[in-house]
């Protein structure tokens, strides 16, 4: 039995969790997500608490039990209390400017680069280094996180580029190292 797949979810007051034709919907203060269940994985809930169980020991429904009962879990935490990832642009003359549901990025192209945020994704800016990409559903904001990232990743020798907040950048030496 997969260790993370059977254990229980505990549902908050103001979550509301409704499971009905391999679809289970989560609703709470910040919105509503939902998950359309794998096959052979069933979802119970009882007394204020998610259950997930499988229906059979084949590998994949075995790798499916655990994941979903995360995706349960963060769905449930989403929805009262956004998920966040911040990222910060290090670089002379980068920055970054929010334009209503866009950033516009100059991060040393000749150009700008726009992003826009998905529906349920929001973007916040407090300095013109700073990004801080928020929303209920935790893989949207991982996913449009890392693809801000991949913009312009930090380079290993001066450390410019985009990169999370709490990232460490080993930066290697250069030329002065060989002499």
């Amino acid at each position: 039995m997969s260790r993370i797949g059977k254990q229980l979810i505990n549902i908050p007051t103001e979550v509301n969790v409704v499971a009905e034709n391999n679809i289970v919907t989560v609703t709470g203060p910040k919105g509503e997500l939902k998950l359309n269940l794998p096959i052979k994985i069933n979802v119970e809930i009882k007394d204020n608490q998610v259950i997930v169980t499988r229906a059979s020991e084949d590998k994949k429904t075995k790798a499916n039990h655990g994941t979903t009962r995360a995706h349960l879990n963060n769905m449930i935490k989403g929805v009262v209390e956004l998920w966040k990832k911040e990222l910060e642009i290090r670089g002379t003359g980068y920055k970054v400017a929010l334009m209503g549901n866009k950033i516009r990025l100059n991060v040393g192209f000749i150009h700008h680069v726009d992003v826009e945020a998905p529906a349920g994704v929001f973007f916040e800016v407090p300095e013109d280094t700073k990004v801080i990409v928020t929303g209920t559903n935790k893989t949207h904001v991982g996913q449009v996180a890392s693809n801000i990232r991949k913009i312009r990743p930090p380079e290993p020798y001066k450390g410019k580029g985009i990169r999370y907040v709490d990232e460490f950048i080993k930066l290697k030496a250069g030329k002065k190292a060989k002499a």
